[in-house]
């Protein structure tokens, strides 16, 4: 992946951040992702994220699994293998009505973890970068991309005076890769590991 340039501002405060990204945002500089230690209200809208489609994926593997459970369930029991039992119907759905409530929710929350663990890109094996050390600690983060027209030191001076603590311009992948962390990101590791 192509390496990037980024500004880094640290706050410590989130009365301080806040404000600090409507600022970056109305000035016209790309944020690529803020990092706290919890979560903050209204930063998603001050981000200008849109709203997550979370929930509309959830609906759709809820009813892959309730189409899949009715769908087995009377290709079973009423056209390959139609068995009487107690002399009751072989299509009888209000007897299936759990095994399809089953069904659906275990596709909604098996589906949805996969789909967030994506979006996320998060897993075992697959590496990104670290901006701060302590950036889900006690620290806010801010992160910004650099792109041709973006002056580093004008931006700089911007996050100083919006509130940033700590300034850095860094190198790094924007995504995720697959393989081990450099000998720079074991080091920050290691620091975090010491710090804790």
């Amino acid at each position: 992946m192509a390496q990037k340039k980024f500004v880094v501002g640290c706050f410590k405060d989130e009365d301080v951040l806040f404000p600090a990204v409507k600022k970056v945002r109305v000035a016209g500089y790309k944020i690529h992702d803020v990092y706290t230690p919890f979560p903050v209200h209204g930063l998603d809208h001050a981000m200008g994220l849109r709203e997550t489609s979370l929930h509309t994926a959830g609906f759709i593997y809820g009813i892959t699994g309730t189409s899949t459970a009715l769908g087995c369930i009377s290709w079973i029991l009423a056209k390959d293998w139609p068995l009487n039992i107690g002399g009751k119907p072989h299509f009888a759905l209000p007897a299936w009505i759990p095994i399809m409530f089953e069904l659906t929710v275990l596709f909604a929350a098996v589906g949805m973890v996969l789909t967030f663990c994506y979006l996320c890109q998060l897993a075992p094996f697959l590496k990104k970068h670290t901006f701060h050390a302590r950036a889900t600690d006690d620290t806010f983060v801010m992160v910004i991309e650099c792109t041709a027209k973006t002056n580093v030191e004008d931006l700089k001076g911007f996050l100083a005076s919006a509130g940033a603590q700590e300034i850095s311009v860094q190198d790094a992948e924007a995504g995720w890769w697959l393989g081990t962390y450099d000998k720079d990101q074991q080091l920050i590791k290691e620091k975090e590991v010491s710090i804790a």
